[in-house]
């Protein structure tokens, strides 16, 4: 007699029940939606920076704009020139204007200006940092102080000051007043800094024969270079746009600056104020401004962002 072949469970071999079917994988997540709250908050807040950069750069457009006007169409409010015209910024550099060597004498200026503020800073900022000494708190308390100064509480004492001495009419007697709001500007930028900088470094140069001296030159000043290039641009910057003290120390037009030289622009007649030759002119004391920083943005904000881990 034939025996039948017995039946057994599922999944051994022979089996006669029908195959398993394999796990499937799991799914994917799906990403989380933002709640409604937080989209709110999101576009609140593009709308914010929205409108601070239109704040900021609505005034550079409407100057643009009005320079690229004719005379004739300097009161118009359309949103953009109809035609173009170049007029005004022909009549800027027009000889009896001097725009041009009042843009030499602002280089000379603010290039100074940065240079010894610079130099002094380094100095100065490093020995706060990293020296004990007496009275470092009230000096830091005087640099802040000096930076809180208005510009007009100097400027007279100091040019009779300088009449005295026959600074009048020259670039020291602008320089230097420029000095006493650049410096502690930069003195405090450079603190800053050269506190986040590792003082291990120092010490290890140190341990190694080096002077201290020496380890400020070789490691510290290197690895401080981002901040005093920050620090450059920012004090150049506040020294090219400088207009009282260049106003009060010079009365030559050959060595007015060009925010002083743009104040006493004349019309073709006495009672004419060239709007338009203004606003040229601002352009191209502005543009110099903005491409440095656009040019030199990732030094800044590397100068602003680095620190001790860097």
């Amino acid at each position: 007699m034939t025996t039948a072949p017995t039946t057994t469970g599922a999944g051994t071999p022979g089996a006669a029940g029908p195959a398993t079917a394999p796990a499937s994988a799991p799914a994917a997540p799906r990403p989380a939606r933002r709640a409604p709250g937080e989209r709110a908050r999101r576009a609140l807040l593009t709308c914010g920076v929205a409108a601070v950069i239109l704040y900021c750069l609505a005034p550079f457009y409407w100057m643009l704009v009005s320079s690229l006007r004719r005379t004739s169409d300097i009161f118009e409010k359309s949103p953009w020139p109809s035609p173009v015209s170049f007029e005004n910024y022909t009549a800027v550099f027009k000889p009896e204007q001097g725009f041009g060597r009042a843009l030499l004498n602002s280089l000379i200026v603010a290039g100074t200006t940065t240079l010894c503020a610079l130099l002094l800073a380094t100095f100065t900022a490093y020995a706060v940092a990293r020296l004990d000494f007496r009275f470092k708190r009230a000096i830091m308390s005087a640099v802040i102080a000096m930076s809180m100064f208005p510009v007009v509480s100097i400027v007279v004492p100091l040019l009779r000051f300088f009449t005295d001495i026959g600074w009048i009419n020259t670039y020291q007697a602008m320089i230097v007043p420029s000095m006493s709001f650049a410096l502690p500007l930069a003195v405090w930028n450079l603190t800053v800094f050269f506190r986040q900088l590792p003082e291990e470094l120092e010490q290890a140069a140190m341990v190694d024969g080096c002077t201290r001296g020496q380890a400020f030159r070789r490691i510290m000043l290197p690895l401080a270079a981002p901040g005093v290039f920050t620090t450059a641009i920012i004090t150049f910057i506040a020294a090219w746009n400088e207009f009282l003290i260049a106003l009060s120390m010079t009365n030559k037009s050959d060595l007015q600056t060009a925010t002083v030289a743009i104040s006493k622009f004349t019309g073709a007649t006495t009672f004419e104020t060239p709007f338009g030759s203004q606003m040229a002119a601002g352009v191209l004391v502005t543009v110099p401004l903005v491409i440095m920083v656009v040019l030199f943005q990732r030094r800044i904000v590397a100068g602003l962002t680095a620190g001790s881990a860097k």
